[in-house]
């Protein structure tokens, strides 16, 4: 039995791959969200250690952790300085330290059984590519994100610890009129090769395919999901 640890699995990619786990064989998993596990918040310092803890006492140890809890939020320069650098902070916080910290508290069970694991860290295109005027801060938590992930790889693989990103471009998380219109309609597809963003589903099938079978030499690998509109 492969016991798992996800984080943000209430909505969007977070409940798609918590799908997708669902009908994997021998696989438990505790989700974490006010809607579908272990609620914990990651803009306190205490949410990530109580919701490593609350997962380890349900499922004795864990062998996978899937990071994917993120927020993109607009943070504007014209603000004033004290609202900028809360917003950026907040970002950091949330999808990089948060991540950050479990994946410190996993390496670290997973040295003290004697045993190997599997990391895999939901980043972002913006990791390579950038974002929006309004979105450094998440562009630079996807990176940092992704960086983390090669760090571990690197440092840890001799001990059978193993860390892979997944890079999604945009994904269609909510109603498609809605989702398209919002950021550019034909604009956002004109950018896309493939002609249409990502299901959640496609990202789903990377990040269990990396959590579950695939091959250890594949340790340090970034999967980009964005039907080609950045190749690497």
């Amino acid at each position: 039995m492969t016991n798992i640890l996800l984080t943000g699995s209430s909505r969007g990619i977070g409940a798609a791959i918590a799908d997708a786990l669902s009908t994997a064989p021998n696989v438990t998993f505790v989700g974490h969200g006010t809607r579908s596990g272990i609620a914990a918040d990651f803009d306190d310092p205490a949410g990530p250690r109580h919701l490593w803890d609350t997962a380890l006492a349900q499922l004795g140890t864990i062998d996978v952790l899937i990071n994917n809890a993120g927020v993109f939020e607009a943070n504007p320069i014209d603000q004033d300085d004290d609202a900028w650098v809360a917003n950026w902070e907040r970002t950091m916080r949330v999808n990089l330290t948060a991540s950050a910290e479990l994946c410190r508290l996993a390496v670290r069970h997973w040295q003290e059984r004697g045993t190997g694991g599997r990391i895999v860290n939901v980043a972002s295109r913006a990791a390579y590519r950038g974002d929006s005027p309004e979105h450094w801060h998440y562009a630079a938590s996807k990176a940092g994100m992704v960086a983390m992930t090669k760090s571990i790889a690197r440092g840890y693989a001799v001990q059978g610890i193993l860390a892979f990103a997944v890079c999604p471009g945009f994904t269609m998380t909510g109603m498609a009129e809605d989702y398209l219109s919002s950021r550019g309609g034909d604009k956002l597809l004109a950018d896309i090769p493939l002609g249409k963003v990502a299901d959640p589903e496609e990202v789903a099938n990377a990040v269990t395919y990396l959590a579950l079978t695939a091959p250890p030499s594949m340790t340090g690998a970034v999967i980009d999901v964005n039907g080609a509109s950045y190749v690497r």
